[in-house]
């Protein structure tokens, strides 16, 4: 009879082998149906680039689905060292080698530390289907895992799915893949020493790589020589040579990485159809464009670059021909492949999108010439003022429309805006192509001018390729062969879109704030615009010639400032690199510019005067005639910009109050009309009469009210709140 101690042991024993049975069944995962990675998921075709040569998807993705190799053409001593050196008893035990497991305790336990694994080639398999932590429980559940896997499967089977999909350096997976990598060869025409390399590399990809030190496979390949030599399967002379590492190693160079746009292209492929994809994709300048960037990126890291992008698109059908990804974080061109695709990531643009905003006003009746004030202009952020500035902090009072684009200017920029009206630009923006500004006119404010939405650098390149196509936008394609819409918009009028080009690629357009020379002046005509967001997050460049747009961004996708980086400094190198192997093998083509254009000699606000090109009927009469400004406060009604409703204030106690005063301003009246046109109206009583939109009222504390009408009773304003603490 047995005691009660022992008896309770034994149901706490059954309890907890019950428990055991039920976790290990609850652990275990469902086996796939099938065991070649297309059965099991959609199918997946090859893509090409645009010479039809094949692009390396496959070495980003989960499973290797364009180089596998039937077990029957591997080569019969590739297979043999591969059991040798992975799973000695494949062909006898039925999931685990208990054997194996064993001697490895063994070991271990004469060790104090763990030795060496004992997981068979179908344990591997079931850690490829499904991953889990190392730990001893997880080896635990893979042992019955690849038991259910071997009841299911033929050992042929499980093999060949091995031998396809185990995991070798530099992304490569399975033996046909890695001949490639390694030996710059198919494994049919592998030497044994070669082939007894690829059986040894799986246990230590990265430490047994013999692109960095051949002589660490000498070890490895001895010991599995010497087993090999134990079972019979080959001779002591053989054995002898198999201990040498192979020499002559050659990696191939012919990985293009390219894993983001193949993904996109693959969103955007017919739903119907076999074959190759034939991409728009050019392999070379892919891998040359990396290259590049990567390099661009490191040299930029030490101020706070950590990711980057770059875009080429040929004007010729809007075709894509390198779209590159670079994060300097991952210290591996291919790693960084795997995470955010920053062609395709929403960012502040900064004055990347200025083009567009005078393109409107010349739609509307502004010319190249057109004089604009660059001077003290504030705005309404919250319920106080914003003060414009330009990136130099100068203001060059009044400038023509191609000083201030060239100059990338500020004030005259969010001026042009208030002319042409943000719900306009907006409207513009989205039939170019960037979705993501789908907010209210009213959230971006005058901002939009200045960049302050978000869009993405393919957005941002494929609305310049419409500035270069003379107006007329249409969506980028990832397809040489057509397989996507080719339907273009009539964006703009080609005769803007041509001033804007000629502006975007005149040097001395942009002496103010650029100077002679830089990076900015190409020595083939180009069109160029940078763009940084505020605080330094985001540094743009995009330029376009007669063949091609190149795009780049620069910044930190965590949202980290860089230290100083603008589009002229970081990005414009690398667009300026690019072009430079764009134009070494082909001829150049000058810009497009619209034949209605005419020439006409005008002088500027300096005195100084110069050939402008002209809109047929914006031209001035003779040289010496003041092109008509159309300034931005002559755009609708009349309306106060300033003060604005909620406006808060406070009264600066270090300054003598009869020396403070708040601008009023007015939007829609010109600046000098006839004497006594404007009446303004403080706390509903006439505080003053002005020849033109701008008043200074001295500030008094208080909680005030304002407008303002013309003085013959044309028109009057909306009353508005402000205060004065």
């Amino acid at each position: 009879m047995l005691r009660p101690s022992r008896r309770l042991l034994l149901r706490l024993s059954a309890a907890a082998l019950l428990l055991l049975i039920v976790a290990t069944a609850a652990s275990q995962r469902a086996l796939p149906e099938h065991l070649q990675p297309e059965l099991a998921v959609a199918d997946v075709r090859p893509v090409l680039d645009r010479s039809g040569e094949p692009l390396s998807a496959h070495y980003q993705q989960r499973w290797n689905t364009a180089d596998r190799l039937p077990l029957e053409q591997v080569p019969a001593f590739l297979r043999t060292a591969m059991v040798a050196a992975e799973d000695r008893r494949f062909w006898q035990h039925g999931g685990i080698d208990w054997r194996a497991r064993a001697s490895a305790i063994r070991q271990g336990i004469a060790a104090g530390h763990a030795v060496r694994g004992a997981s068979t080639i179908s344990e591997q398999v079931v850690r490829l289907l499904h991953p889990r932590p190392r730990t001893v429980w997880s080896r635990w559940v893979e042992g019955f895992e690849a038991m259910r896997l071997e009841a299911r499967f033929s050992k042929s089977d499980i093999l060949e799915f091995y031998l396809d999909q185990i995991p070798y350096g530099a992304q490569r997976r399975g033996i046909r893949q890695a001949a490639r990598h390694y030996f710059g060869r198919e494994p049919a025409t592998l030497s044994n020493a070669e082939m007894l390399a690829l059986a040894v590399m799986p246990r230590a990809p990265s430490r047994l790589d013999p692109l960095r030190d051949a002589s660490r496979l000498k070890g490895p390949m001895s010991r599995v020589a010497a087993r090999m030599l134990d079972d019979g399967l080959i001779n002591a002379e053989q054995a002898a040579q198999l201990a040498i590492p192979p020499a002559a190693l050659s990696a191939d160079d012919d990985s293009v990485p390219a894993a983001h746009f193949i993904a996109e292209l693959r969103r955007r492929q017919p739903p119907t159809g076999d074959g190759p994809l034939r991409s728009s994709l050019d392999r070379g300048l892919q891998r040359q464009g990396q290259q590049l960037l990567d390099q661009r990126l490191r040299d930029l890291a030490k101020v706070g670059v950590r990711q980057g992008g770059l875009l080429v698109v040929d004007l010729d059908g809007n075709k894509v021909r390198a779209w590159n990804v670079g994060d300097v974080d991952s210290g591996d061109a291919e790693d960084s492949e795997t995470g955010i695709d920053t062609v395709q990531t929403p960012r502040q643009p900064g004055s990347a999108l200025k083009p567009f905003v005078y393109a409107l006003a010349l739609e509307s009746g502004w010319t190249a010439a057109t004089p604009i004030a660059d001077d003290g202009l504030a705005a309404h952020v919250g319920d106080g003022l914003h003060p414009y500035r330009n990136y130099s902090r100068i203001s060059y009072g009044t400038v023509t429309v191609r000083e201030a684009l060239g100059n990338s200017l500020n004030v005259p920029a969010v001026r042009a805006l208030q002319f042409v009206g943000g719900e306009r630009l907006l409207a513009l923006l989205r039939t170019l192509g960037m979705r993501g500004l789908s907010q209210h006119p009213d959230v971006y404010g005058d901002g939009i001018a200045l960049g302050n939405g978000e869009v993405t650098l393919a957005e941002l390149v494929g609305a310049y390729a419409a500035l270069a196509n003379q107006g007329r936008a249409r969506p980028l394609t990832l397809f040489e062969d057509g397989l996507e819409s080719q339907v273009s918009v009539a964006a703009l009028s080609r005769d803007s879109a041509s001033i804007i080009t000629d502006i975007l690629s005149d040097p001395r357009a942009r002496l103010l704030e650029f100077g002679d020379g830089g990076l900015l002046r190409f020595p083939v005509q180009t069109a160029v615009k940078t763009g940084t967001s505020s605080d330094y997050r985001d540094a743009w460049c995009v330029a376009y010639d007669g063949h091609h747009v190149v795009g780049a961004w620069m910044g930190a996708l965590a949202g980290q400032a860089m230290d100083g980086v603008t589009g002229s400094i970081g990005p414009a190198l690398l667009v300026r690199s690019m072009f430079g192997l764009l134009n070494r093998n082909q001829q150049s083509r000058p810009l497009m510019r619209s034949p209605n254009l005419e020439a006409h000699t005008v002088r500027g606000p300096d005195g100084g005067e110069r050939l402008e090109w002209f809109a047929p009927g914006t031209a001035p009469e003779s040289p010496d005639a003041v092109v008509a400004s159309i300034s931005a406060s002559e755009a609708g009604p009349p309306r106060l910009l300033q003060p604005f409703e909620g406006l808060a204030m406070a009264i600066d106690p270090r300054v003598p109050p009869e020396l403070q005063a708040l601008e009023f301003e007015l939007a829609g009246v010109p600046d000098k009309p006839e004497a006594n046109a404007v009446i303004w109206i403080v706390d509903e009583a006439e505080a003053a009469r002005t020849p033109g939109g701008r008043w200074q009222w001295p500030l008094s504390r208080g909680e005030h009210t304002a407008s303002a009408k013309a003085a013959d009773g044309r028109w009057q304003t909306p009353t508005v709140n402000f205060r004065v603490k």
